[in-house]
Formats: structure tokens, sequence, C-alpha cells
């Protein structure tokens, strides 16, 4: 990605170091060529990484049924938003829609992709063209009015650029710069912006000397932009992360930060600029905190494999026993998205409701750990 690695080092020219949220966002989105703003980036078993919309249908269709208990939340209305951002391939709508269609649900749902990446979203209205009518795309959130309905993100806000820090004399924040031989280098300075800080005390999180890690902040603005469109309903939100007392403790010395290229794990954010993921997981108890100063209440928070069997997939395995050829080999998949060791443990399902109602929601029936955040 040559032209990505020049453009960086211009910058880098022009405005010396650049905190490594400035690098990381670059890496990611720089228009036509970060790796999710690109033509060639892909997804699933051929492209770098996999979500649990690429393991089975079953996954889409379950959230098809938390969609349509969502709406009958709300009073079932003639018109209900869902809202994906980061829809990827878009299976996961797909698997939701194929499952709704014929329902009364599906003939009052608006299903409305934020989309950026051009080549993405074409591929994505090819996917979904027995859907027309009912899909529609925009590039950003400001492009829309408010709405009634739900806001759902499926491995997003671990895509964020993160601010990367390591405590010192004090804390110290990681700058990246071009070594005279071309390669990247970090370097430490004071922390960019006073949010750092602020982040650390107000979720009493103290950092021993040598501890590395990363700081969020872009999860904060994003969240005021959901409040903005979401006029009443839910903001559901499935990722990899921990409450801030697992995030930042002594075993993650060293942060969470990874980059995956071609199913291959790494730890070095300099190779392959532009053409490998980077991600960091999230701290759920700072979605939960900031959601709140949005005037989104936390309904629910658990692992995905707990929400997924609380909400029902064992009826939907049920049925593929009695109907399906390849029973075993549909099941397996399926246990990946549940059992312990899996994405269903990895995983959590966060789910914040705006409105004066306090919905109670199946899926977290079984199991319900909001306390711990």
């Amino acid at each position: 990605m040559d032209a990505l690695v020049r453009k960086i080092r211009r910058r880098m020219e022009s405005e010396g170091p650049l905190t490594f949220r400035t690098f990381m966002e670059m890496a990611l989105y720089e228009p036509g060529l970060g790796y999710y703003a690109r033509r060639e980036t892909k997804m699933g078993r051929e492209g770098d990484f996999y979500t649990s919309a690429h393991l089975h249908p079953a996954f889409g269709r379950m959230m098809g049924i938390q969609m349509e208990e969502m709406w009958s939340c709300l009073g079932s209305p003639a018109l209900f938003t869902v809202v994906e951002m980061g829809a990827g391939e878009a299976f996961l709508a797909k698997d939701m829609l194929d499952s709704l269609r014929g329902s009364s649900f599906y003939r009052a749902l608006s299903y409305v992709i934020v989309e950026r990446n051009p080549w993405l979203a074409e591929g994505q209205e090819h996917l979904l063209k027995d859907h027309e009518g009912t899909v529609r795309w925009v590039s950003s959130l400001e492009e829309m009015d408010s709405v009634r309905g739900c806001v759902l993100s499926n491995e997003l806000l671990d895509a964020f650029p993160v601010h990367l820090v390591e405590m010192r004399d004090g804390l110290s924040e990681v700058y990246v710069d071009a070594a005279p031989d071309g390669a990247f280098r970090e370097t430490l300075g004071p922390p960019s912006t006073d949010a750092i800080a602020g982040y650390f005390e107000r979720f009493s999180i103290s950092l021993p000397r040598g501890y590395r890690t990363e700081v969020n902040l872009d999860m904060r603005a994003w969240l005021r932009g959901v409040a903005r469109v979401l006029r009443e309903g839910f903001l559901m939100s499935i990722d990899y992360g921990h409450t801030a007392q697992d995030y930042y403790s002594e075993e993650r010395s060293r942060g969470t930060l990874l980059c995956y290229r071609r199913h291959r794990l790494s730890e070095d954010p300099y190779r392959n600029v532009g053409e490998q993921d980077m991600t960091a997981h999230v701290n759920f108890s700072a979605l939960k905190a900031w959601a709140a100063e949005e005037g989104l209440g936390t309904l629910g928070y658990c692992r995905q494999g707990a929400y997924l069997v609380s909400l029902g997939i064992d009826k939907l395995i049920g049925a593929l026993h009695e109907h399906a050829e390849d029973y075993e080999f549909q099941v397996a998949r399926i246990k990946r998205l549940i059992l312990p060791g899996t994405i269903g443990e990895t995983h959590k399902v966060m789910v914040q409701y705006k409105g004066e109602a306090r919905p109670v929601l199946r899926g977290f029936m079984l199991k319900n750990q909001v306390d711990t955040l």
C-alpha cells in the first residue's frame, strides 16, 4: 500500500509525529487507500477475518427475532427503522431480512445501512437486491433524520481508532513518526488531549509503570451521533471487549491492540499498512456510562452465547435436525456462536434504550451482567 504509506509520511513531514490514533485512522479509513475504504478488502473465509454472520445464518435469524421483539416493545408501530453501521458484506442484513420476509413486522420495517465505502455499498446492494424498497443506504448518520427503531452494530466499535498510552513517570501518549530508513517508529510524548487523563479518572483506573494500553474516545462522539438520530428505541452493540476492571487488569499490561491479515494474527501495526485490519477491544463500562450521558439507559449486557441461548437458538437447532441433510456440519458452526472458547464467549451483547419505558428483553433473561459494569 505504497500510496497510503507515502501519504502518511508526507503528513508527518508537515505536522511532525502523529498520534497513534491519527495513524490508525489513516491506515483504516483514508479514502480509497485505508483498509476499510478500498475496493480490495475482503472478509470471511477468503478475507482477513470473519464475524458471527459469516459462521451461520442462524445469527441473522436470531437478530431478526430480536428486532421483532423490539418492535413489539415500541407498540408495533407502522414504521420501525433498523440502522446498521459497519454492515460489511451485509450477510447479517440478508439473513435477518430473509427470515422476516412475509411477516407483519417486515411490512413495517425500514432497513438503513450506513456505509462510507462505495465499493462495499455496491456489493451490499447486489446481495440485498431481493429486498429492494426495504433497504436504503446513507454514507453517514448526519444524512439521517430521527427515527424510532434500533441502531445495530456487529464488530464496529473495535475498529474505531484508539489513542495508545503508556505509563512512565507519568501518563504518556504514543506518537508515530518516520525513521530515516523510511520505517515507522514510535515516540512518547504528553497526552494530546486532557480527555485521556479524564478517561482514567472517570473509571478509577490506575496504571502501574510500564503499562501500555488503549483509549477509545471516538466511541463517545459516535454515541452523540446515535442519540441524535434515535428519537426512541434501542442501541444494540455486539463486539469483543471487557468491563473497565477486566480491560485494565494486570494481565493486559500490553493492551489489546491486534492486527489481522489472511486470518493470521499480528501485533505489529506498522507492517502491511492499509492491508491489514487493526482492532482494540471495547470498554463496555465506558459504553454504558457515556450512553447514559446521552439519554440511553443500559437494559442488558452478557456474553453472546448466553444471549443467543436465552433468545431461543436451541429451537432453530431443533428445526435443523428435522430438515437439514448436513445437520452435524451446521450445528458445529452454530456451536461456534455460543460455546466457551469461541465467539460465544469473547463477544458481548449490550442493548441500551432511549425512551420513558424500560423494556425487558428475552435475550437477557438467562444472564444479565449489567451490574458488573
